[in-house]
């Protein structure tokens, strides 16, 4: 569904992403790691179309994105951290969206719902709390039911109750065979959320394959310890990227 081929960028001197190829496959959920500055915002901005890569090529369901905007109907993406018109009300920013895509008519309100949004639709994004923002930021990503869902930390952020809202929903959709691509610090989350690991490391992918194999290949029976020997192969470097990587 999402095919990265020979892919490469660079900020200045600095190379972000070293010609590698990459591909997500529908009905699976991916947990895409890596350390700070190993790539991975600049990939997921570049499956977004925010960065444009100086080589290679990005294709969502078998058409290149280049000069292609349409396909970002079928991506839903939560950020990070949303930034939003601080004086736009969330009934506002809901109705804009929506307007935004006036050929879509059934919504997927279940975290509105969830949320409890409704409630506070009256309210101004600049008045919310971190945490509601997470919760309006969720909701637009899951709004018009996409195939594609691309959660930037999703659940940083959240109380409790409503992190526990985000992963049943999440798990939902994965169980209607959508792509999820999901970053995360949290470990216990991408355990719970995805089944296959992604893990980048200066540039380049250093493992690529189930979650499953990943904790065969450590001999870890958990994921959290099998990512921290994983980080610690990268940072000796004495396993080849080949070695680990099943493309």
């Amino acid at each position: 569904m999402i095919s990265v081929n020979r892919i490469s960028k660079k900020f200045g001197k600095q190379e972000v992403l070293r010609d590698f190829d990459l591909s997500f496959a529908k009905g699976n959920s991916y947990a895409v790691m890596g350390p700070n500055g190993s790539g991975k915002t600049t990939l997921i901005k570049a499956i977004l179309g925010m960065v444009l890569p100086d080589s290679g090529e990005i294709q969502v369901n078998g058409a290149s994105i280049k000069g292609n905007n349409a396909y970002r109907e079928v991506i839903g993406y939560m950020p990070q951290i949303g930034r939003y018109p601080q004086n736009m009300t969330i009934g506002q920013l809901l109705d804009m969206m929506k307007d935004m895509r006036p050929m879509i008519k059934a919504y997927d309100l279940d975290l509105i719902k969830e949320f409890e949004l409704e409630k506070m639709k009256g309210k101004a994004m600049g008045t919310l709390s971190g945490g509601t923002r997470q919760k309006v930021s969720a909701a637009l990503a899951f709004l018009f039911n996409p195939e594609i869902l691309i959660l930037d930390e999703p659940t940083a952020g959240l109380d409790p109750i409503a992190v526990e809202i985000l992963k049943a929903k999440i798990q939902k959709e994965r169980s209607k065979g959508k792509l999820i691509l999901i970053t995360s610090h949290i470990l216990n989350d991408l355990e719970e959320l995805t089944n296959q690991a992604v893990y980048l490391f200066e540039g380049e992918v250093f493992f690529n394959d189930s979650i499953e194999s990943l904790k065969e290949i450590t001999g870890e029976e958990k994921f959290s310890p099998a990512i921290a020997k994983l980080m610690q192969w990268t940072l000796k470097k004495n396993v080849k990227t080949k070695e680990l990587t099943h493309a």
